[in-house]
């Protein structure tokens, strides 16, 4: 028997969580699932950020109760196909409504039956592994580089966005990886520079830091604690701004993260860039110039090179047999071509 519907009764979703998906990554994907679920069925407005984490905590059971079924779930999970997500995300999207209404039928709200109906849901077809992405040139990551600090309205942020954006295109580090990084993370073993990552699974590792990159830490680290060798070992290493440039104490959230890449590929010219694009320039971009994949492995953090080999299978090789053999009949332009835009 489920308890009598009230209007304001509300489920901490961010509570019960944990319980189910310790990954702090596992968790802020099926938060993000959750809210695009709610958004595209229950049509409310996209949030990020703290307003996210303030949803999860306090989802209003009366609407989850009218938004949740197998067949809205069904509908949606279609919904995502159409939109180009490969099966991994839909796969993600998938178990995050189920996780959730599991979760809702252990606390009393769902019954039984609703919740192996929604768990029953098969995933539709989609694109194997995932969205084929981006492949930035060595060029194109350099004016993504510069337009992150073009897009700043103030000093203290163009160092922060410069922080930013020169550790995701050298150091091959996720956004959310960023997003947890403390100063503490920042030492030095035999005499080189280093930060130790905190990656999916609770794994860790460590990378040495290339010199620009330290660079960029230095100057922002003036900014963030004026008059002190270092800021505390415990705090966030890149932080959120208040108007006007003033450096806040809050950590920089992998939403705000991945705000600072949109708008400075927007503002390079470059389109749509994800976060993971670059992650996957990075490893592109090595590869191209005959880095050992073992090296790259090490780099992406990967458990092994094989998991790296199938990473880069996914990039877009050069397939140029139609070139040559247009080259080997003599056959040349005659006039001036358009070239096409890539597709955001």
């Amino acid at each position: 028997m489920l308890p009598e519907h009230t209007a304001t009764a509300t489920f901490n979703f961010l509570m019960a969580l944990p319980g189910r998906t310790s990954s702090p990554h596992t968790q802020r994907a099926y938060f993000r699932w959750v809210d695009t679920y709610l958004v595209d069925i229950a049509g409310l407005k996209p949030t990020n950020g703290d307003e996210r984490i303030l949803r999860m905590s306090a989802l209003p059971v009366h609407l989850l109760q009218s938004s949740i079924s197998a067949t809205q779930l069904r509908a949606w999970l279609g919904m995502l196909v159409g939109r180009g997500h490969g099966k991994q995300g839909i796969d993600q999207a998938r178990a995050a409504i189920v996780t959730l209404t599991q979760l809702l039928v252990e606390a009393g709200w769902f019954d039984d039956y609703v919740g192996a109906m929604v768990a029953n849901v098969r995933p539709p077809k989609a694109e194997d592994g995932q969205r084929p992405g981006r492949w930035l040139s060595k060029d194109e990551i350099r004016r993504l580089m510069q337009s992150a600090r073009q897009i700043a309205t103030s000093p203290n942020q163009e160092l922060r966005n410069h922080v930013v954006m020169t550790m995701l295109c050298t150091m091959a580090l996720r956004r959310d990886e960023l997003a947890s990084a403390r100063w503490g993370d920042l030492s030095t073993q035999n005499e080189r520079p280093i930060i130790r990552v905190h990656g999916k699974g609770r794994r860790t590792a460590v990378i040495d830091i290339p010199r620009p990159v330290l660079q960029a830490l230095d100057q922002w680290r003036r900014v963030v604690a004026p008059g002190e060798q270092r800021p505390p070992a415990h705090s966030a290493l890149v932080r959120r701004l208040w108007k006007g440039g003033r450096v806040s104490k809050s950590g920089l959230t992998p939403d705000g993260i991945w705000l600072i890449i949109d708008q400075s590929s927007l503002n390079a010219g470059l389109g749509h860039v994800a976060p993971h694009d670059l992650r996957r320039s990075v490893a592109g971009a090595l590869q191209e110039s005959g880095v050992p994949i073992d090296k790259i492995s090490r780099l992406l953090r990967h458990r092994n090179v094989a998991i790296t080999e199938r990473y880069l299978s996914r990039l877009p090789m050069r397939n140029e047999g139609g070139i040559l053999m247009s080259d080997l009949l003599g056959l040349e332009d005659e006039e001036e071509i358009m070239l096409w835009d890539e597709e955001d």
